[in-house]
């Protein structure tokens, strides 16, 4: 399954996944924004993984904030522009 976000005024969001036993799994957060340190991505994608399907955006926004380092830096998405393309993903 395939989501995109376009940040108002920020970047494009991708979302792609797939679904076993009613959980997100192969969770790949993709796009043109920036994010420091890089293998911060790493950490959101697996932080993801597992999440039941009907999660909601404020679910899944923390999911990505609780899984990233305190050093990591977000530049043009939020976790809540992830949150989205996920649902939109999932929709």
């Amino acid at each position: 399954m395939h989501g995109e976000y376009k940040v108002p005024g920020g970047k494009l969001v991708v979302a792609d996944v797939e679904l076993r036993d009613g959980r997100l799994a192969e969770v790949r957060i993709s796009g043109d924004f920036f994010l420091e340190p890089p293998e911060a991505l790493d950490a959101i994608n697996r932080g993801l993984t597992g999440m039941p399907a009907d999660a909601g955006e404020l679910e899944l926004a923390l999911a990505v904030q609780s899984s990233l380092p305190t050093e990591a830096e977000m530049f043009g998405f939020s976790a809540e522009a992830v949150a989205v393309a996920l649902r939109r993903a999932l929709a």
